[in-house]
C-alpha cells in the first residue's frame, strides 16, 4: 500500500467521523425543538423526530411523523426544525413529511410521559398496560394532580384533538389526557 493510498484511507475515515459528528449535532438540535402545543415536550420525546440523515450534496434531512394526519402544529414544527438547524450553522436543511407508519403514542418517550405528568396532562397508557380486545376502550385514567384513578371523562375532545377532557372526583380538577394511539 502506497503512502497516497494511506493518506486517502484516513482522510476518509475522518470525512466519516465528521460527518457522523454532524448528523449527531443536527439531530441534536432538531431533538431540542420543543411541540409548540405542549412546549414541556421536545418533538423526540413525544416521537415526532423520525430521523437525521445527510444526502450526497451536504443537505440535512430532517425526517418527522405527526400525530394526526391533519395536526395543525406540524408546519410550525417544520418551521422551527429549519430555524434549529440554520441557526446551529447547517446552511441546506430539508424537512420531510413522513405518513408511514403512522405515529402511535408507543413512540413517545418515557421521560415525555413524565414531562407530560408533571405538566398536568395524563399521559397515554403504554403498550404493556393497554388490554388489547375487540374494542379499545379508556376506562380510567390517573388524575396527573393528586394521583387518584377515581376520574371521569367530560369530553373525547380536550384543548387540542389528540386528547380528551378528564376530572378528577377525588380533587375536582379537570385535566387533559393525552389520547393512546
Amino acid at each position: 500500500m502506497s503512502a497516497t493510498t494511506s493518506r486517502l484511507d484516513d482522510d476518509r475515515s475522518l470525512a466519516a467521523a465528521g460527518l457522523t459528528v454532524d448528523l449527531t449535532r443536527a439531530r441534536a438540535l432538531a431533538a431540542a425543538v420543543p411541540d409548540p402545543e405542549i412546549p414541556v415536550l421536545s418533538i423526540d420525546d413525544l416521537g415526532v423526530l423520525r430521523e437525521v440523515t445527510r444526502e450526497d450534496d451536504g443537505t440535512v434531512v430532517v425526517a418527522i411523523t405527526p400525530t394526526y394526519s391533519g395536526c395543525p402544529a406540524m408546519d410550525a414544527i417544520r418551521a422551527d426544525v429549519l430555524t434549529a438547524l440554520r441557526d446551529g450553522g447547517f446552511e441546506r436543511v430539508r424537512v420531510d413529511l413522513v405518513l408511514s407508519p403512522a405515529w402511535t403514542t408507543d413512540w413517545m418517550s418515557a421521560d415525555g410521559r413524565r414531562k407530560l405528568a408533571d405538566y398536568g396532562i395524563a399521559p397515554p397508557a403504554t403498550e404493556a398496560e393497554r388490554r388489547t380486545g375487540p374494542v379499545a376502550l379508556t376506562l380510567r385514567v390517573r388524575c396527573p394532580q393528586c394521583g387518584s384513578p377515581d376520574t371521569e371523562q367530560l369530553s373525547r375532545f380536550g384543548s387540542t384533538a389528540c386528547k380528551s377532557l378528564w376530572r378528577c372526583r377525588a380533587c375536582a380538577e379537570p385535566f387533559d389526557h393525552f389520547k393512546s394511539l
